[in-house]
């Protein structure tokens, strides 16, 4: 297979999963709809949630629709919100910088994955505050099977990170609950499987961002502040794309004091 996939340059590569990328983003903009409110991710068909109509195949080509329709209905003119060309946008973005980076492997498609997968859980949490098992538990079992079938000698790694990154938030949501939910939990057994050691700083960024806006919190908002929810999915979402370029580089420096 690898020999294969280099009889295409890597900008094909690249591009195709830009385009793939564009099209799951436009899916996650209706499921970032429809999944809160339990509602159908199959039926009814993708439409207007102001008058109802039901949207044809050119009002469905992502980013494009919107910017040809200057981000409002065709039917109604009502305004139709710029997060699903930004959905769309990041999704595509990261998918194609993804496979640049790690090529059409299965590390590639493991990475771009997670990277993918950070859209719709950043929009719903920040949102909701909730996690989409409807996401991560899929592509967690995907990207398991992707990053052993890159290393199967070394099988074993990508489930210890998985199941220590997870195992390690379940620990802080036992002591602490309303610190963190469940959903949190699952997703950082995504990280785990797909980042291996990596998630190790992932995890210390997610930490050190989270404890800025706290900090940002209570220096704007005082003791009242202590009670202001604030979904943590997007500070692990930073830290899982953070440590996904650069994580192994942040390991490896440190490896290098400790010796």
């Amino acid at each position: 297979m690898p020999g294969l996939l280099t009889l295409a340059p890597q900008w094909y590569w690249t591009t195709l999963a830009t385009a793939f990328g564009l099209a799951l983003g436009s899916f996650f903009t209706l499921l970032a709809w429809r999944w809160p409110r339990e509602e159908s991710l199959s039926t009814p068909r993708s439409h207007c949630t102001s008058c109802q109509h039901v949207l044809g195949p050119l009002e469905l080509v992502p980013v494009l629709s919107w910017l040809a329709l200057r981000g409002r209905c065709r039917s109604c003119d009502a305004r139709v919100s710029a997060r699903y060309p930004l959905m769309e946008l990041a999704t595509g973005a990261l998918a194609g910088t993804a496979i640049a980076t790690f090529g059409p492997t299965a590390e590639g498609a493991a990475a771009a994955l997670l990277a993918m997968a950070m859209v719709p859980v950043v929009a719903i949490d920040l949102e909701h505050k909730l996690i989409p098992d409807v996401v991560v538990l899929p592509a967690t079992a995907v990207a398991l099977a992707l990053v052993i079938a890159q290393d199967p000698g070394r099988w074993w790694q990508p489930l210890a990170a998985a199941a220590g990154a997870a195992g390690f938030l379940f620990l802080l949501w036992l002591l602490y609950p309303g610190g963190m939910g469940l959903g949190d939990v699952k997703l950082a057994l995504l990280m785990g499987a797909v980042l291996g050691v990596a998630v190790i700083p992932a995890l210390g960024i997610a930490f050190l961002t989270g404890s800025v806006l706290g900090v940002a919190l209570l220096a704007r908002h005082g003791a009242s502040a202590r009670k202001t929810a604030v979904p943590f999915g997007p500070f692990l979402a930073v830290g899982a794309i953070t440590a996904l370029w650069w994580g192994h580089a942040m390991v490896g420096w440190y490896a290098d004091r400790l010796g």
